[in-house]
């Protein structure tokens, strides 16, 4: 997971096997992505982001999906939100979930 530094749309090509927007960010299943994304951060760095939202994605299937998310997190101090980029990899049917 990264702080977020390049706008919506970059390295964003149509074709198969590459990214592609997902359409539905809202989605239940995202939030659950998400939310492990920064969970396993916080335990590698010791912070405590919190989640607030799921502001853009893409997707790539390539033996699973690779979700690739901007999120909007705080980390609890009154300067706001702020932007993080997280991929997660997931393989549903093993119920396994990696944070890349």
């Amino acid at each position: 997971m990264k702080k977020e530094e390049h706008t919506k749309g970059e390295d964003n090509e149509e074709f198969e096997g590459g990214w592609h927007p997902i359409k539905d960010i809202k989605d239940p299943c995202l939030v659950v992505i998400a939310k492990f994304a920064i969970s396993e951060y916080n335990k590698h760095n010791n912070l405590s982001l919190k989640f607030q939202t799921i502001v853009a994605g893409d997707e790539q299937f390539v033996g699973g999906i690779n979700y690739r998310l901007v999120l909007n997190v705080t980390d609890g101090s009154k300067e706001g939100s702020m932007m993080y980029e997280a991929e997660v990899f997931k393989q549903a049917w093993l119920y396994f979930m990696e944070l890349n």
